[in-house]
C-alpha cells in the first residue's frame, strides 16, 4: 500500500493519508467523509443549544421546545429519579391482553404507545394517485439486523448476534420486578417469536424494490388474510371508518398471518412486545439502562462506549423539532450565494440529462419524451425549507412528566396526525430531510430531489473549490439523485410520482439488460469483511453511474476543466474508516455499496478514466470495453 497507482486503486491513492490519520471516535462506527460532516454539524449545533439554553434566548417557540427538551434529556439525576418505572407502567396495558379479542380491541391504543404489535397500520401516499393517501399495512421488524439471517446460510451468525441480543435482554429485565423464572421465559418467548416473524417478514434486499410493496386490496379480503384478529373493527378505532381499499406491503407475510398469531401464540407474543418494547424504552430511561439498553447495537457495530448525554439529549432534540432546527442551520451557516450558485448546477445538470436522454439507446422514441417531461416537472429542494410543517405548532409537552412520558406524548400526537390525513390531500411541499442533515435524496412519490444545506459544504461543494472539484462532488451526487428517478424501482413512476407502465416492453428489455451488467459488474465481490451482493445494491450503483456519466458529459463543455481534480474530489467523498462490525452488517442492511467500490466501481466505465491517467489493461483498475457500462 506504501506506493499506491492511481490507475490501481484511485480511493486509497487519494485517501491513504487520512485514512491513516483518521480515528473513529469511541461512541461511532465509523470516520470520514459524511459522518466528519454531521459531526462537524452536530458540534455548531450542540453548541448553539447550550447557548439558546443558557441565555434563554430563543429565536422562536419550536426551538424554545427543542432547548427545553434537550435540557430535560441530558438531566441524568432528573432521569434517574424516574428510572424504569415509566416504561414498566407503560408495558403494563399488555396484561389486558387476555384474549385475541381484547388485543383488537386494545390495538390503537398498543400502537398509540409504542408497545410491539405483530403488525402495523399507517397512512401514506397512495403511489397510484400521489394526490391522496391510502391506509397501508406491514410486517413487524425482527431483533436481527434483517431478516435475511433467518436464512439457513446465515445460521452461525444468527446463532452468535442473538446471543448477543440474549445477554442484553436478561441484563435489563434483571431491572423489571419479575421473578427471574418470568424473566427467563420472556426472553425464551420473544426469540421463539422474532423466528416466525424472521420466516415470513421481507429482508431488505425485498424492501429495495420498494414499488414492489403497492399491493392495494379490498379491505374485506385484507381481513380475510387477518382471520384472527378483528381487522375491520381496528380500522374503524383508528380511522372512525373501515376505508374501501388497505394497501399490502408484504404479502407474504399477511397470507401467513394466522400462524403468526393466534390464540395459541398470544402469550409468546405479548412476551415478544414487552421484551423488545423494554428494549427499545431504554433509551429514554436512566443512563445505566440507556448503557443497558444499547449493549447490543455497539456489539453489532463495533462501538466501544454510548454516547455522551449531551450528544444523546442534542440529537433527540433536534430529531423530534427537525424541520425548525434545520430552518435555523440553515439561515445561519449556509449562504444565498452558494444556494444560488449550486441551483445553477443543479439546472445544468437536468437540461444535460434531458440532452442525454435525446441520444439513449434504451428508450424509444415516445418514452424518451416522457422522460423529458419527467425531467421538467423534477421539483427540486436546495438548503432548507421556508416554514416548518404544521405539525410541530401541536408539539407540545408537560416538561414536569418523566422524559420518557414526554416522548411517548410527542409519538401520538404525531401518530393521530399522520391517521388524520387518510382523506386529506397530500403535501409535496413537505421536505424529505432537514436543513441540518448530512444527506440527499431523491422522492419517486413527489419526483423531487432535497439536498439540505449540512451537505453543500467541503469536499461535497464549496465556492472555494474548482468548478472541476464541485462536478466531481456535489455535482455528481446531483446527478446521482436524478438518476433514481430512471433507476429499476424509480422508472416505474411517471412525472407525477404515480406508478404507471410509461415505457414500453421493448423499453424495459433493454434497461433489463444493462441492469443485470450492473448487477453482474459488483456481485460477488470479496472484502475483508464479506462479500458484495450486487442485485441489492444494484439502484444505488446504477445511480452513481448516472452521476458521473451526466456531470463527465458538463465536463467536457466546461473550460478549464480538470478530469483529475474531478475524479480526485469523487474518491474524496467516499472517504471512510469504519468499523469491521459496522462493515458486516452493512452489506446485509444497507442499498448503497462499500465507499472503496462506490469510489473505484464508476469511473472504469468511463473512457476519460482512462484518457486522464493512461490506465492500461495491465492496471488493478481496467475494466474490458466489453463489460463498461454507460446506463443515462
Amino acid at each position: 500500500m506504501e506506493n499506491i497507482r492511481i490507475q490501481d486503486d484511485l480511493y486509497n491513492y487519494v485517501n491513504k493519508e487520512t485514512l491513516d490519520k483518521l480515528v473513529i471516535p469511541d461512541d461511532k462506527p465509523v470516520a470520514g467523509g459524511f459522518q466528519d460532516l454531521a459531526d462537524g454539524v452536530e458540534k455548531i449545533m450542540m453548541g448553539e443549544f447550550a447557548a439558546m439554553t443558557e441565555n434563554k434566548s430563543y429565536p422562536n417557540e419550536h426551538l424554545r421546545r427543542a432547548c427545553e427538551l434537550y435540557a430535560i434529556a441530558k438531566d441524568a439525576e432528573r432521569k434517574e429519579k424516574h428510572g424504569i418505572t415509566p416504561a414498566l407502567k407503560n408495558l403494563a396495558l399488555l396484561d389486558s391482553v387476555k384474549s385475541v379479542e381484547d388485543f383488537s380491541r386494545l390495538f390503537k391504543v398498543l400502537s398509540l404507545k409504542g408497545i410491539p404489535t405483530p403488525f402495523g397500520v399507517f397512512v401514506e401516499t397512495d403511489m397510484k394517485n400521489t394526490k391522496q393517501h391510502l391506509v397501508y399495512i406491514q410486517g413487524a421488524g425482527v431483533i436481527l439486523p434483517d431478516a435475511s439471517y433467518y436464512k439457513p446460510e446465515m445460521e452461525a451468525q444468527k446463532t452468535q448476534i442473538l446471543g448477543l441480543w440474549t445477554n442484553v435482554a436478561k441484563v435489563v429485565m434483571a431491572k423489571t420486578n419479575l421473578a427471574p423464572e418470568a424473566q427467563e421465559q420472556y426472553v425464551n418467548d420473544a426469540l421463539a417469536f422474532d423466528a416466525i416473524l424472521g420466516g415470513l417478514v421481507k429482508t431488505q434486499e425485498e424492501w429495495s424494490r420498494y414499488v414492489e410493496m403497492y399491493n392495494p386490496m379490498e379491505t374485506d379480503k385484507v381481513a380475510g388474510m387477518l382471520s384472527t384478529v378483528d381487522f375491520g373493527g381496528i380500522l374503524n378505532d383508528m380511522f372512525g371508518q373501515v376505508p374501501a381499499t388497505v394497501v399490502v406491503t408484504e404479502p407474504r407475510f399477511f397470507g401467513e398471518f394466522a400462524k403468526v398469531f393466534n390464540a395459541e401464540n398470544l402469550e409468546i407474543y405479548k412476551h415478544w412486545a414487552y421484551v423488545t418494547g423494554l428494549l427499545k424504552a431504554c433509551n429514554l430511561l436512566s443512563e445505566e439502562l440507556r448503557d443497558m439498553g444499547g449493549m447490543y447495537m455497539r456489539a453489532l457495530t463495533g462501538v466501544a462506549k454510548m454516547q455522551s448525554i449531551e450528544k444523546f439529549a442534542y440529537n433527540l432534540a433536534s430529531g423530534t423539532y427537525s424541520d425548525p432546527v434545520g430552518i435555523y442551520y440553515g439561515e445561519k451557516y449556509f449562504g444565498q450565494e452558494a444556494k444560488k450558485d449550486i441551483t445553477e448546477i443543479v439546472y445544468q445538470i437536468i437540461d444535460t440529462y434531458k440532452t442525454r436522454i435525446k441520444t439513449n439507446d434504451i428508450l424509444g422514441e415516445d418514452s424518451k419524451e416522457k422522460a423529458i417531461l419527467k425531467l421538467s416537472k423534477m421539483g427540486v429542494k436546495m438548503g432548507y425549507p421556508d416554514k416548518a410543517r404544521a405539525i410541530y405548532d401541536k408539539l407540545v409537552f408537560n416538561a414536569e412528566d418523566s422524559l420518557f412520558d414526554i416522548m411517548l406524548s410527542i409519538k401520538e400526537i404525531r401518530e393521530l396526525d399522520m391517521l388524520s390525513k387518510l382523506d386529506k390531500p397530500t403535501e409535496p411541499e413537505n421536505w424529505a430531510m432537514p436543513g441540518h442533515m448530512v444527506n440527499a435524496c431523491y422522492d419517486p412519490f413527489v419526483n423531487d430531489i432535497t439536498f439540505p444545506a449540512a451537505i453543500l459544504q467541503a469536499p461535497f461543494y464549496s465556492l472555494k473549490q474548482t468548478r472541476s472539484e464541485n462536478l466531481g462532488g456535489i455535482g455528481s451526487v446531483i446527478g446521482h439523485e436524478i438518476s433514481h428517478a430512471f433507476d429499476s424501482n424509480g422508472a416505474k413512476c411517471d412525472e407525477n410520482g404515480n406508478i404507471n407502465d410509461w415505457w414500453t416492453e421493448d423499453d424495459f428489455k433493454r434497461f433489463d439488460t444493462k441492469v443485470q451488467k450492473m448487477i453482474e459488474q459488483f456481485d460477488g465481490i470479496k472484502l475483508p469483511w464479506g462479500k458484495v451482493n450486487g442485485a441489492f445494491i444494484v439502484s444505488e450503483n446504477m445511480a452513481d453511474n448516472g452521476g458521473m456519466s451526466v456531470t463527465l458529459d458538463i465536463m467536457s463543455r466546461t473550460e478549464g476543466a480538470s478530469y483529475e481534480e474531478y475524479f480526485c474530489n469523487w474518491a474524496r467523498i467516499w472517504c471512510q474508516k469504519a468499523r469491521e462490525e459496522y462493515r458486516k452488517m452493512l452489506l446485509s442492511v444497507d442499498v448503497h455499496g462499500p465507499c472503496v467500490l462506490r469510489a473505484n466501481m464508476p469511473p472504469r466505465n468511463f473512457p476519460e478514466w482512462y484518457e486522464t491517467f493512461g490506465v492500461k489493461d495491465t492496471d488493478q483498475m481496467y475494466l474490458p470495453e466489453d463489460k463498461r457500462i454507460v446506463i443515462w
